[in-house]
């Protein structure tokens, strides 16, 4: 089973947040190869994080040595190799990881890419979500097109449009 737990503060508190954090995480766990871990007997807990910007700067100095703040930040606690045999398990629970996200980069990327902040934020807890999961878009461009295809699927599945239709050029 998977639990969601989420924790959204500041310029986070106008929207049904937790709502739309479980949404899109059970979204892109059911999109992904593992998906069995949503009906497993092991409880898979993801914790999303809604933040501002200077924090999510903060941690990507941190943890990935630029000093800048970015959208969406994953940072896995367990190797994706395991979650095969953890759909498995007869019980217990674990913490797949952390997705965070920050306001003031998802508020004004959505207002170039005409979204709703909603939207954009399901867009990239999705993706946050599917790094968890062990994909990676930076690997190359077939495993980026194949991160692109499970996003766009967890997306519609949640009845939010496809994110990649905006960015195509005319």
């Amino acid at each position: 089973m998977i639990r969601v737990e989420s924790d959204s503060s500041g310029e986070w508190d106008s929207s049904p947040w937790a709502e739309i954090a479980e949404r899109s995480v059970k979204a892109a766990v059911a999109a992904s190869r593992h998906f069995a871990l949503a009906d497993s007997h092991i409880a898979v807990e993801i914790s999303v994080k809604l933040t501002d910007d200077e924090e999510v700067r903060s941690l990507n100095a941190s943890f990935r040595g630029k000093d800048k703040p970015t959208n969406v930040l994953s940072f896995p606690m367990l190797d994706s190799d395991l979650l095969g045999p953890l759909a498995q398990a007869d019980g217990g629970e674990v913490l797949l990881g952390d997705v965070v996200l920050a306001h003031g980069v998802c508020a004004s990327e959505a207002r170039d890419k005409g979204l709703s902040i909603a939207d954009h934020a399901a867009h990239l807890i999705v993706h946050g979500t599917l790094h968890l999961l062990g994909y990676d878009h930076e690997t190359g461009e077939a495993d980026a097109e194949a991160m692109e295809r499970l996003e766009r699927e967890a997306l519609g599945s949640i009845g939010v449009a496809d994110p990649y239709l905006s960015e195509v050029q005319p």
